[in-house]
């Protein structure tokens, strides 16, 4: 049987930002930033009415799940770097991090896509 993160009843969002930005692939994401390094997380979402998707931010009751697990600080020395002169962070999907985290993952929908490269 598989098991899936499922939004919690009562929950905060202290860490990460949003962060706006002109990324090829995203608007909008969910910025963890330590100092001048910083991660990027995105996430999926799907759009009925014109059976589209986009990335952007990530749900607001994982922010900090994903923040406060154990592994988080030597997962984001590992990724984060500076912005580029574009302002562009090192960027991974909400689904990769939650795997690298041994975090449940967010249950997965038929329209997601996934990207094939360890950062985006």
């Amino acid at each position: 049987m598989r098991y899936h993160f499922d939004k919690p009843k009562h929950y905060s969002s202290l860490y990460g930002e949003t962060y706006i930005c002109d990324h090829p692939v995203y608007d909008v994401c969910t910025l963890y930033k330590s100092g001048d390094k910083g991660l990027a997380v995105i996430q999926q979402r799907y759009h009925a009415k014109t059976k589209s998707t986009t990335w952007g931010e990530i749900d607001p009751w994982v922010t900090d799940v994903i923040y406060l697990a154990p592994g988080f600080e030597e997962y984001f020395a590992k990724r984060a770097r500076q912005a580029d002169i574009r302002g562009l962070y090192p960027t991974v999907t909400v689904r990769q991090i939650m795997w690298a985290l041994k975090i449940k993952p967010l249950d997965k929908e038929v329209w997601e896509t996934v990207f094939d490269r360890k950062e985006i």
